[in-house]
């Protein structure tokens, strides 16, 4: 059975980071929140396409691991694919380069007019939609074909869904730093461990993996 599921870096203090530049697209802090899971042997080889075994093989790789596994589609919005950052470069095709790391078809959130389906080396097809995120998920859960949906941000994004109950599988990856600026993931979203099972692990980083499953 489909699930949908979203996976989330945040500091101690609850931010994730703003203000993306064509030189650092996630903002300025990412580099820093994402250090222990960018040094996995996985990420290596997903995103790097690096099968030399390099990586650390710990508690983040078994994570990594999840986060590549048993995936169909991918939803992402306009700002993570980059629209925001290139709004008039009608050739862009996001931030991967030729192979993105995905192998599924995408689906990018868009208020402006949809644009072509691009296709890509290694399986992966964006698709730019804007229609309502209901809508947009019942077409992502058909086209994975009983894998699981994707939901990849950014910011925004994640709030949405999360807003309107749709996420089964929360994973909040905590980084042990502070921001002190960004923004804040949960304001205005109460209750999430109400309807969902939580669990925490602490790697050998430091990094705490918070999961929260309906």
């Amino acid at each position: 059975m489909t699930r949908v599921r979203l996976d989330l870096f945040t500091s101690l203090d609850g931010y994730t980071p703003a203000d993306p530049t064509p030189d650092n697209p996630m903002g300025e802090d990412w580099g820093r929140l994402t250090a222990a899971y960018a040094a996995t042997r996985t990420f290596h080889e997903y995103v790097f396409g690096d099968t030399s075994g390099k990586g650390t093989t710990g508690v983040d790789d078994r994570y990594a691991v999840a986060f590549f596994e048993g995936v169909g589609t991918e939803i992402m919005g306009a700002g993570m694919f980059g629209l925001h950052t290139f709004p008039g470069d009608a050739d862009w095709k996001g931030w991967w380069g030729d192979t993105p790391p995905f192998g599924t078809p995408v689906y990018v959130l868009s208020h402006t007019a949809p644009r072509p389906s691009i296709h890509m080396e290694g399986g992966t097809t964006f698709h730019f939609r804007s229609a309502a995120i209901e809508d947009v998920l019942a077409e992502a859960t058909e086209a994975a074909g009983g894998l699981d949906v994707r939901i990849g941000g950014g910011y925004s994004t994640a709030r949405d869904f999360l807003r309107a109950g749709l996420v089964d599988d929360l994973h909040l990856m905590v980084t042990p730093i502070f921001l002190g600026r960004g923004h804040r993931l949960w304001d205005d979203l109460r209750g999430f461990e109400l309807t969902h099972e939580v669990t925490t692990e602490v790697a050998e980083s430091g990094q705490i993996h918070v999961t929260l499953t309906r």
